[in-house]
């Protein structure tokens, strides 16, 4: 694999040269326009296989090889997409195996995007064709900077027969024999067993290994299908780096496994800001969690491939960014670990599907706008910040989000089925992080090593990976802590639910006999024990679940309030070796995952951002090397804010300023602070 390490922040969008053909002026303007606002790359060629290839066999590079010139002498890099993400006409009507098939067996019709099947023999070798013509044709080009694989996979559910009989053999090869398979779906409920392979057709929810597995396959499949379209890149242009842009997790596709073969990890953030009554704390805190988890896939910076520079044009309502937030919100993706800031797209379309999406360029065509002002105002900002680059982000909390996890969680049907919330319960265990500027990894329950981290926390840790168990108590045992909740180890990776003791039983130091489930209208208490070693008092809220427990060497910190389990335990803490495992038995509210997290951080001796408290809606986040330190604060409130520094002492990453004491920000305002440690 090619490192990736860029010597400076990249600026740039989505440009799509190929629309506007016909209008010269247009694109002479653009290379003017993309110097004012200081971009030094754009993502070229995404959907534009119909024009490189209008019809079988024949190819019309020409345009390409202008636009990849204009580029070089405007000194603006490429980073060059291959085009499996839309197929021509000409391909879906000459082969239909390559269109999806749908859940009736009815073969869709040529429409959207990513409209292909993930398992045709015949579209992968269409694509190792024209991927092939690229990488051959422009692997010495000055311009060519990165390669960008398809656009935005998705979770291909094509149900055809290659399809069908591809997820077959991954069966067979995970697991042998048809009596293996049986028993890991206990197909004997309902009379589900099979007796042949060809029998078995993801369509059936009751049977939820199947579905786990169908997922699981799906997810397989599309990453097959991105290594099969690399292999020419790989083998032709070897020094090119390689990525493509993921979106939001739930996407069904596993992207700490996909991560694994990339040189760098790229996503498409698209918050909806102004969108909650209570401001743009939480949308902040969400997008500041997904940044993170597109770091930490790596361990290492990463690229934001996609934002609006204003609007989208298919969240049902999108506000207008308010003024100074695109450059905060620019600034935020770069203070939680990302080398860039790039837009969808650069000139608005005249027709289709976005053209009423938010572009650096609107329809005016001039750089007399406010967006455009802010657009050239992030460019000021990164062009100043290449240091940057060399710096990232280091934690010694770490918070496990397993996609696979809430797959099977999904799939469960619990006695409170409703509001499961995995990833929200995982955003609200990282807010008090976020909210006292403390760094925090994701992780997910594979291979990932634990030594680096301090406190591990694993909300809802439903299904067990093979090992995990073990591991978590290995780290416990080294002197780590362990935060656990209710619906923790409750099934394994083929979702049978454990028989006897919990693998965790021995770690929390007790078991689970029952969990109430409560309705909307019920609002169990959660209070702390007298003299308990956080210091938590009063009395806190809880909802959803109640686990009822048997301690078993376990120290209750907190009981319920009431119903017939009233006074039984609701947080626990199991001493193993040098460290602590709690166990969190409900849901409580906000209040009590604050006054925790900052009992913990207390005792953990947790790094912080800076050392006093930060004022409700304001974050700092920290990168730094050996050498240097930049600290980013960030508001997200609307009104000014005033963040004290204790006594640190810090330039102004831009002015050179010296800071010092009390720092004002505007409203949407941020600061980046640099200092020389070590």
């Amino acid at each position: 694999m090619t490192i990736f390490q860029p010597d400076f922040l990249l600026h740039g969008a989505d440009y799509n040269y190929e629309q506007w053909l016909d209008y010269p002026d247009i694109l002479a303007q653009d290379f003017r326009l993309m110097g004012l606002a200081q971009c030094n790359v754009v993502s070229v060629g995404i959907f534009s296989w119909a024009m490189l290839e209008p019809a079988e066999g024949k190819y019309e590079f020409g345009w390409m090889d202008q636009m990849l010139d204009s580029l070089a002498e405007n000194g603006v890099r490429a980073i060059l997409a291959t085009p499996s993400g839309a197929k021509p006409a000409w391909l879906a009507h000459a082969y239909p195996e390559v269109r999806v098939v749908d859940g009736n067996g009815r073969c869709e019709p040529h429409r959207l995007r990513h409209n292909h099947c993930p398992t045709s023999p015949i579209y992968r070798q269409k694509v190792r064709q024209i991927n092939t013509l690229l990488a051959q044709r422009y692997k010495e080009h000055p311009a060519l900077f990165m390669w960008h694989i398809s656009n935005e996979y998705g979770s291909y559910d094509c149900r055809c027969d290659l399809c069908y009989n591809a997820f077959r053999e991954w069966l067979q090869a995970r697991y042998g024999t048809l009596e293996a398979l049986n028993h890991a779906w206990w197909t004997t409920f309902w009379s589900h067993r099979y007796t042949d392979w060809s029998q078995i057709e993801p369509v059936d929810p009751s049977v939820h290994g199947l579905m786990l597995d169908w997922q699981r396959f799906i997810s397989d499949q599309v990453l097959d299908f991105y290594l099969a379209e690399i292999e020419p890149l790989r083998a032709i242009t070897p020094h090119v780096p390689i990525t493509t842009n993921f979106m939001q997790p739930n996407v069904g596709l596993d992207y700490w496994k996909f991560a694994q073969y990339l040189d760098v990890v790229s996503w498409d953030s698209y918050p909806r800001w102004h969108s909650q009554p209570e401001g743009d704390t939480a949308v902040a805190v969400k997008t500041s969690f997904y940044h993170d988890l597109y770091r930490s896939l790596k361990r290492q910076p990463f690229l934001l491939m996609e934002s609006t520079p204003s609007v989208t044009n298919w969240q049902g309502i999108s506000r207008t960014k308010r003024p100074g937030l695109h450059l905060l919100s620019s600034l935020q993706a770069v203070a939680h670990g990302s080398n860039s800031a790039q837009y969808f797209q650069w000139r608005q379309s005249r027709g289709g599907e976005e053209k009423f999406h938010g572009a650096v360029v609107s329809h005016a065509g001039h750089e007399h706008t406010r967006v455009f002002r802010e657009v050239t105002a992030v460019g000021a900002h990164l062009a100043q910040l290449q240091n940057v680059t060399t710096t990232c982000n280091q934690a010694q909390v770490a918070l496990v989000y397993d996609l696979q996890n809430e797959w099977a969680l999904d799939l469960a049907r619990l006695p409170r089925s409703e509001d499961k919330l995995y990833q929200e319960r995982c955003i609200a265990h990282y807010r008090p992080f976020w909210d006292a500027g403390i760094t925090v990894d994701l992780i997910d329950s594979s291979t990932v090593d634990l030594t680096p981290y301090k406190l591990i926390i694993a909300p809802m840790l439903y299904m067990l990976r093979d090992g995990f168990a073990d591991r978590l108590h290995q780290f416990v045992q080294a002197g780590g802590t362990l935060l656990l909740t209710y619906l923790s180890g409750l099934v394994n990776e083929s979702d049978l639910c454990f028989i006897g003791d919990s693998p965790l039983r021995k770690l929390l130091g007790l078991w689970v006999e029952e969990t109430d489930s409560l309705f909307a209208h019920h609002v169990q208490a959660l209070h702390p024990m007298a003299d308990n070693d956080l210091h938590l008092s009063g009395s806190y809220a809880a909802t959803h679940f109640a686990d009822i427990v048997h301690l078993d060497g376990a120290e209750a910190l907190a009981c319920y309030g009431h119903d017939f389990y009233a006074g039984q335990p609701a947080l626990t803490v199991n001493r193993v070796g040098n460290g602590r495992c709690y166990y969190l038995a409900t849901r409580p509210d906000s209040r009590f995952l604050h006054d925790f997290y900052t009992a913990l951080s207390t005792q953990l001796d947790l790094p912080r951002a800076i050392p006093t408290p930060l004022p409700a809606g304001l974050t700092a986040q920290v990168r730094q090397n050996g050498r240097e330190q930049y600290l980013f604060l960030m508001n997200f409130q609307p009104a000014p804010q005033t963040v004290n520094l204790g006594a640190a002492h810090y330039q102004d990453a831009l002015s050179g300023d010296g800071v010092q004491d009390m720092v004002e920000l505007e409203g949407y305002g941020l600061r980046v602070l640099r200092k020389e440690i070590g």
